[in-house]
Order: structure tokens, then C-alpha cells, then sequence
């Protein structure tokens, strides 16, 4: 009988590995590496300093080579450091961001690790941040709601540029040679789980919720809608042709070769590759309708399970089966969340703040969160739109951006770092206020992921604003936990792991302290949040062209090298990961 299994998440800039143990659930070590190349951005690896094929604006790439480096690294740091024989591991899964997504080989060979398309930024693995596809959804959009197709109502009305068509659209229209070669085009956690095992399967999760695939109907949209999107488009549908695996179902075994670089024993259970953000909610314990999970990191991902299935507007997805048999989940969520408050500190905090924080030998979010904290519920005079990133739900519109609106001479960086917690949660209530209003209930808020855990003065806002207790998840591991809790049900109970998701989660995760909402507090956002829903609509909806514009400006700037660089400020923390 085993006594542990591992868990792998992979995350934006870094991937942690977790051993937990399958009777109580106790993360016995973890390790966490950040990638060799980070988030690939600006231009492609070359041999040196600007040697690399440049990027355009809303870029966003990784490196095939990382994903595996760390692997290996945090899978064998993580099991020396707790103590445990590899012996007693009995399975081991991954998560991984999703839509992140691999052209490869037949045999699972990424195209850009062939020297013939390694300077082709088509080659590379599109991570879910990649924006630059965003006419590229605009035109399936477009073609599919003229067209009736049904597959769009599952959607909330919109695909997103960060999902599957859009990006593999916008490599077949700009680099035709590199779609042309492409024989599978994968999703990063089922390119993971395929070296591990050997095996090329899919996940139910990633195929459902990013690449259009409903399993209730025909499965992907059809040849013939696709090509009438653009000629030839509907050869994608041959690059993802695999089979499709539920949540927890063992996809395979460890063969030798992984097993020996880390350090395991091979053919221990493989679980199938796993969504970052649907894990983390069985992380947190939640099995069952009417709790909405927060993952909350670099961007927030709402999940939520229902019986029934409901048109909702801006939802990234409602699909059947996707996290525990028999419920339908939802995913909505906010496209910058973390990085806005680090990309404010990062630039927009002065040098007198940075040295009052030194000072006090605090870092300088936790300075901004005192002076913030200071400030009445309803009284800050600035208001923002928090849509430095696009705007996932409910808008769908990655070519949208921030706003603060009601500055003075009078305003200090403590009203705006405000008004940005402020707009976190005005964006939540807007994505609630969209699923209630669509008969689909949420009763309860449970949060987890680094935020929650780090910046108490965002969570008592966000409580206040929704009218709503937050359960606090016990980890600050949830995707790597959620990960492991997969691990052991793909392992089964004969070998010490449990049956079923329900079971593990009921036995492995849980919740710790909750955050209560204060009725005064609530009160006092309502005008707030009504300014926040008359901007939402007007620059979001009615202006959105002028929005649009502005976008089109910073990126013709940034095509003739006019990017202005952004001023640093020295923090201790960051409130992404």
C-alpha cells in the first residue's frame, strides 16, 4: 500500500512540485522553480541579448525545455526534502495554465525545437496570456453567431483570444508553413502527462473549456464551419484528435525513462493532465453546487458547479463532467488581478513609499495595504477599471484597458492602489450579479491560490462588496494539492489512494479561516459600485471602439520602437504565484 502521491503545478513564471500524504492530506515538502526563460515576451531565445526573433504586442510564449527542467528539479527536491522513500509514492499528476498550447510532431516533438522553426514565433507554445489572436476570436465570433452555431451559447456568446481556435487561426493566416508542419496541436498539461506516460490523450477539462469541445453534442465544431472561418482551417480538427479523459482517470503509467530522472518508481499511476484552476477547486474542497471558487494569482479564474446548464453571459465555459461526474462547471474569471497590483508598485509607487516601507521593515504592498486600509468603505474618490489585462468576463475583450477616473491634485498612490482592490471586487460582483441574474445560484465564495493568503485588506473588500462570506483554503498550494488529489484517485484504493474525487477531496483538502462580510461595509459600496458599472458598460460596451483605438495606438508605438520602459521599484514580495 502507498503512502504519498506528488503533485506538479505549473504555473505562469514558476512550477512548484508538492508530496502529500494520502491519509490526512498533509503537504509533507514542497518545491517551487521558477522557469529559465520565464515568460517569453518580448523576443524568442537567441544565442545572446537581442539575437532573437522579435515579438509583437499581447506576445506571450514559453519554452517546451523549461517545463520539463523544472519538472525534474521540483519532483526530486520536493521528495528528499520530505523524508519519504520514492517507494512510498503511488502517483503523480500535473496542472498546468490553461489554453497553453504546443504545435508538435505526430510523435509529440515541439516544432520549435526543430532548427528549422526555432526563429518561427508560430512554433512556440502560445501561453494562455497571448492576446495577439484577439482578431483572430473576433472573426470566429463574428462567423459563428452569424451562422447560428450552437457550440457559442456554451461560451457565453464569445470565444476568447486565449483559447485554442484563435490562436491556431492566427498561425494558419500569418505563418501558414508552421500550421502546415503541425501534426498535433496539444495543451501543455496533456504534452506533460504524454512524456511522462508515453501516451497522447486529452483532457476533458482543457478540450472543453478551451477548445470547444462538447462532448454532450458532436464534440468540436464542424469541418465546414471552420473552413467557412478561413480556407483550410478545418484540418485543425486532425491535430486534435485523441482520446478524451475525465478528471482523475489514470491516463497511463511512469515509464522507465522519467522515472529515473525523478527519481520514482516507474509504473506508478499517471493521472491525466489537469486545468490549473479546476484542480485548485477540488483543492478547496468543493465537491458540490452553489460554492463559487476564486483562484486568484496573476488573474482570477471564477469556478462554479451546477446541475443544470445555463446560458450565462461572458462565462469561459460550461461543460459537463469537466471536474466531478454529473455536474455541469463554469469558469469565468478576470484577466489581471495579481500582476495589476505588482505592475502598480512596480511603476507607479514613489521612491518616498519604497524607503517609508525599508523603514519600517515591511515590503512596499504590505505599506500600501496600511495606508489603503485607512481609507472608508464607499469613500475613495478614485474609481478604476480594472482591465490592464482585457477583460475576460463579462465582456470577453482582451483589447480593452485600465482606467482611474476622479483624481486631484489631492489624490496619493493609496487611493489608487485602492481603487484597484476596489475594481477586483466590483469585477467579481459584476461576473456574480451575471450568474444569479442567469438562474444559476451562488451561495457561497471560497478563495484560494497566493492573494488570499497574502493581502487580507483585498479579500475583507471583496467580502463587503459581494455581501458574501470567503472560505480561506487551507493551502497556499492549491493547484499542486489539487494536482496530488487527482494523483490518488488516478492510484485507486487498492494501491492507497481513494475511488473517487469526491472521496480524496473529503479526505485531503479543506478550508481554514473565513472572512465575514461587514453589512455597514456593504451598504456603503453601492454607490461605488454603481460608478463602477456605469463606466463597465461605457467604455466596455457603448465606447468600446475608443478603447479599441487607444490599444491600436500603443501598438503601432510599440511596432516603430516607442515604447516608453517602465521605472522599477524595489519590492520584497510578489503578488503573483
Amino acid at each position: 500500500m502507498g503512502e504519498n502521491v506528488i503533485g506538479v503545478d505549473f504555473g505562469t513564471e514558476s512550477a512548484r512540485a508538492v508530496v502529500v500524504r494520502l491519509t490526512d492530506g498533509v503537504e509533507l515538502a514542497e518545491s517551487v522553480m521558477p522557469y529559465p526563460h520565464g515568460v517569453i515576451d518580448a523576443e524568442l531565445p537567441g544565442t545572446g541579448p537581442g539575437t532573437g526573433a522579435r515579438l509583437g504586442a499581447d506576445w506571450a510564449l514559453q519554452h517546451p525545455a523549461d517545463w520539463l527542467q523544472v519538472l525534474e528539479h521540483t519532483v526530486r527536491d520536493a521528495l528528499a526534502a520530505s523524508g519519504q522513500r520514492p517507494e512510498t509514492v503511488v502517483g503523480i499528476a500535473v496542472d498546468v495554465t490553461a489554453c497553453t498550447i504546443v504545435p508538435t510532431t505526430a510523435a509529440g516533438h515541439p516544432l520549435c525545437l526543430d532548427p528549422a522553426f526555432a526563429t518561427e514565433p508560430h512554433a512556440w507554445p502560445k501561453l494562455w496570456k497571448h492576446h495577439a489572436s484577439q482578431p483572430q476570436a473576433n472573426l470566429i465570433n463574428e462567423r459563428a453567431s452569424a451562422a447560428g452555431e450552437p457550440f457559442l451559447a456554451d461560451y457565453g456568446g464569445f470565444l476568447s483570444s486565449e483559447w485554442l481556435l484563435p490562436k491556431a487561426l492566427q498561425t494558419l493566416q500569418e505563418a501558414p508553413a508552421v500550421f502546415a508542419a503541425t501534426e498535433r496541436l496539444i495543451e501543455a498539461q496533456d504534452w506533460v502527462t504524454w512524456q511522462l506516460t508515453g501516451i497522447e490523450a486529452r483532457s476533458a477539462q482543457a478540450a472543453g473549456f478551451k477548445a470547444t469541445f462538447r462532448a454532450e453534442a458532436d464534440g468540436y465544431p464542424t469541418p465546414s464551419f471552420l473552413d467557412s472561418v478561413h480556407p483550410g482551417f478545418g484540418s485543425v480538427l486532425g491535430m486534435l484528435s485523441s482520446e478524451v479523459h475525465l478528471a482523475g482517470e489514470k491516463v497511463g503509467e511512469l515509464q522507465p525513462e522519467w522515472a529515473e530522472r525523478l527519481g520514482l518508481p516507474a509504473g506508478i499511476a499517471v493521472a491525466i493532465g489537469n486545468m490549473d484552476a479546476q484542480v485548485a477547486m477540488v483543492a478547496c474542497g468543493v465537491t458540490t453546487p452553489g460554492r463559487m471558487v476564486l483562484v486568484m494569482g496573476t488573474s482570477v479564474c471564477n469556478l462554479l458547479l451546477a446541475d443544470d446548464k445555463h446560458e450565462v453571459e461572458g462565462i469561459a465555459g460550461v461543460v459537463r463532467d469537466a471536474v466531478i461526474p454529473g455536474l455541469w462547471a463554469y469558469e469565468a474569471g478576470q484577466a489581471g488581478v495579481g500582476d495589476l497590483f505588482g505592475w502598480f508598485v512596480r511603476t507607479q509607487v514613489p521612491e518616498s513609499y519604497a524607503i517609508e516601507a525599508r523603514e519600517a521593515g515591511i515590503s512596499v504592498f504590505d505599506h500600501l495595504e496600511r495606508l489603503a486600509a485607512a481609507i472608508p468603505a464607499g469613500a475613495n474618490p478614485v474609481v478604476a477599471l480594472d482591465w490592464w489585462n482585457g477583460n475576460r468576463s463579462v465582456l470577453t475583450d482582451a483589447h480593452l484597458s485600465g482606467l482611474f477616473v476622479g483624481m486631484t491634485l489631492a489624490t496619493r498612490p493609496e487611493h489608487l492602489y485602492r481603487a484597484l482592490l476596489e475594481a477586483v471586487a466590483f469585477g467579481q460582483k459584476v461576473i456574480i450579479d451575471a450568474f444569479e441574474g442567469a438562474g444559476v445560484p451562488v451561495t457561497e465564495l471560497v478563495a484560494c491560490g497566493g492573494l488570499p493568503h497574502r493581502n487580507a485588506l483585498l479579500m475583507q473588500i471583496l467580502a463587503d462588496v459581494t455581501g458574501r462570506s470567503i472560505g480561506i483554503a487551507a493551502t497556499t498550494q492549491s493547484g499542486a494539492l489539487g494536482a496530488a488529489i487527482h494523483a490518488a484517485v488516478a492510484a485507486g484504493s487498492t494501491a492507497g489512494g481513494y475511488d473517487t474525487l469526491e472521496e480524496a477531496a473529503a479526505a485531503l483538502a479543506g478550508l481554514g479561516r473565513t472572512v465575514e462580510p461587514d453589512p455597514a461595509a456593504t451598504a456603503a459600496y453601492s454607490d461605488a459600485y454603481g460608478d463602477y458599472r456605469r463606466l463597465h458598460d461605457f467604455f466596455g460596451r457603448a465606447q468600446a471602439d475608443l478603447m479599441h483605438g487607444l490599444r491600436r495606438r500603443a501598438h503601432a508605438a510599440t511596432a516603430c520602437g516607442q515604447a516608453i520602459p517602465a521605472p522599477t521599484t524595489p519590492t520584497t514580495e510578489q503578488p503573483t504565484e
